[in-house]
């Protein structure tokens, strides 16, 4: 048995996985060896990187928010400034992301509104019928219709992800 078997689904997987069932959405819940990177994640779910919705926890002016975009592309920084209309903003330390969520950088579902957190979504993640997530931790992932995501959480939606370099391995922040 590995490590991970035994590891009880934390609180934040529970509260997410309510809040599905209560909207009658169909998931997937997917119990893997921990993954730190956007490639490993896709690897052990057999899924394309593309359909990965990476959680991004920023600080923009005084206020933190979530910035969810496909797990192979990189933060357009400049354009998620203009799009909030703030001079700063910065990614949030492991120790903001942990007072503000509870949770570590990379095992952050693409739900603000669980953490009280405004969310953006960039148009990009549409390319998927479904996408996958990490779901309050780094063994648990989630797989759901990208529409039903769109209904649940309604994200502000906008265009603030670039290609990145090294997709094959970008950290799952």
């Amino acid at each position: 048995m590995d490590a991970f078997d035994s590891q009880a689904p934390g609180p934040v997987f529970l509260q997410l996985v309510e809040r599905l069932r209560a909207a009658g959405i169909e998931f997937r819940h997917l119990h893997h060896a921990p993954v730190y990177t956007s490639a490993e994640a896709a690897a052990v779910r057999g899924v394309a990187l593309h359909s990965g919705a990476k959680a991004l926890i920023l600080k923009a002016g005084d206020a933190f928010v979530m910035a969810v975009l496909p797990a192979d592309c990189g933060l357009d920084s400049g354009a998620l400034r203009r799009l909030l209309n703030s001079k700063h903003m910065r990614f949030a330390t492991k120790e903001e992301v942990l007072e503000v969520t509870g949770l570590t950088p990379g095992s952050i579902p693409p739900f603000g509104s669980l953490f009280d957190l405004p969310t953006l979504c960039d148009t990009g993640l549409a390319d998927n019928e479904r996408i996958n997530f990490n779901a309050g931790s780094h063994a648990d992932s989630v797989q759901m219709r990208y529409v039903d995501y769109l209904a649940l959480e309604s994200p502000r939606l906008a265009v603030f992800a670039k290609a990145a370099s090294g997709t094959d391995g970008s950290p799952v922040r």
